[in-house]
């Protein structure tokens, strides 16, 4: 769904208005969930098999985050290690996507792999987007800004 599309012009962007509409009274909790859940519908539409892929990375990166969060003082080198891992982390799926399909046709094409055809990817849609912003966000948990 584009947003430019008959979609999301006069079916997806009314339904979330007057959705956060109805619940911005209630606290900031359930207009973020609201708009997270229709975040998710949205990244969905494109392909549904890849919300799997966006909602894992979330919860890792949230994951790390949290324990990152709780390291201070004594547990620095501890905490370094942890960005560390989770910034590897983010990184490895992101060059999955991007480039193991480039690679696997490049060793193929030198002859040091023998009868491989590419692998069943898609690059998702926004995966860069994605990727960065959570490394930025667990850089600011650890500088202890988020």
């Amino acid at each position: 769904m584009l947003f430019n599309s008959p979609e999301f012009l006069f079916l997806f962007l009314p339904v979330v208005l007057f959705g956060y509409v109805r619940v911005i009274r209630q606290g900031p909790a359930l207009p973020l969930a609201w708009l997270a859940v229709a975040s998710v519908f949205f990244y969905g539409w494109w392909n549904p098999r890849y919300v799997g892929l966006l909602l894992a990375s979330v919860i890792f990166n949230y994951t790390v985050g949290s324990a990152l969060s709780r390291m201070r003082g004594a547990h620095r080198k501890k905490a370094v290690l942890l960005l560390f891992l989770g910034v590897s982390a983010d990184l490895f799926l992101l060059g999955f996507y991007k480039y193991a399909n480039f690679f696997l046709s490049t060793l193929t094409g030198l002859g040091l792999v023998g009868g491989h055809d590419a692998l069943d990817t898609v690059l998702p849609h926004g995966i860069s987007f994605f990727t960065f912003t959570q490394i930025a966000f667990l850089v600011d948990v650890y500088q202890g800004k988020a």
